[in-house]
């Protein structure tokens, strides 16, 4: 489970309205996820917070029982910025201070090809296959190379949104690990060495080249995704 997926449901888990095979899968997510783990905390906070300042609904039999909360009006503006706050606090654990929007993406997006028939729209470990399948669906045509030789099989690609811009994804494999590789034009940019992070297991590497951006992401780890990224780059003319 993504946490573009989780996060339609955390409200419903806190609140126990999910069935147990929901609540099970945003269990294990969440074993594995600080950030969605930190929102469910703060909603049981919220929510303890909001009963806690009697600004929680009372059913009509209790409110018989209790005296009238003043300015209901201004009642409901606090529920609604508390949920806004809740919101917010969410969106900045996702996105880590610093972090660029586009890594945030491109970490979300290869979540989701690695779901059942989400991987590839084209699949081919033929080069001259994969390559022409990209002519008319984008405004560039993009490198396409095989590194069979090296460890790095081709294995196919798609088209996906970065940005709000349509990017080509070619899809490798070294071993069970999948690589994708997100490439988009970038007319004029200075090229750039590689700069490398690593988000939630999954390591990023970035470089200029070519007037095209290229972002690499993987589980693989950091070396050998390092020296297939160098083998990309020096391919790049």
């Amino acid at each position: 489970m993504s946490c573009d997926e989780a996060v339609v449901l955390l409200h419903a888990y806190v609140d126990n309205e999910l069935d147990l095979v929901h609540s099970l899968e945003i269990e294990k997510h969440l074993e594995n996820c600080q950030t969605c783990a930190l929102a469910v905390k703060n909603h049981r906070m919220l929510s303890a917070s909001i009963q806690g300042a009697s600004l929680y609904y009372q059913t009509p039999r209790l409110r018989r029982l209790l005296p009238p909360v003043p300015n209901r009006r201004r009642t409901y503006s606090v529920v609604a910025l508390a949920a806004s706050l809740l919101i917010a606090v969410f969106l900045v654990g996702r996105l880590k201070p610093g972090e660029p929007l586009t890594e945030q993406e491109i970490l979300d997006s290869h979540l989701r090809s690695l779901m059942p028939g989400h991987l590839a729209d084209v699949e081919s470990t033929d080069q001259h296959t994969v390559k022409p399948w990209f002519n008319g669906k984008l405004n560039f045509s993009p490198p396409v190379s095989d590194f069979a030789q090296h460890g790095f099989p081709l294995t196919g690609g798609r088209v996906d949104s970065i940005g709000g811009r349509e990017v080509a994804v070619l899809i490798y494999r070294h071993g069970q690990h999948v690589i994708n590789l997100y490439l988009w034009e970038s007319p004029g940019s200075r090229e750039t060495n590689l700069s490398k992070s690593a988000h939630q297991g999954y390591n990023v590497i970035h470089w200029i080249r070519a007037d095209l951006q290229w972002w690499m992401i993987s589980d693989l780890n950091a070396n050998e995704l390092s020296d297939f990224a160098q083998l990309l780059r020096a391919a790049a003319q």
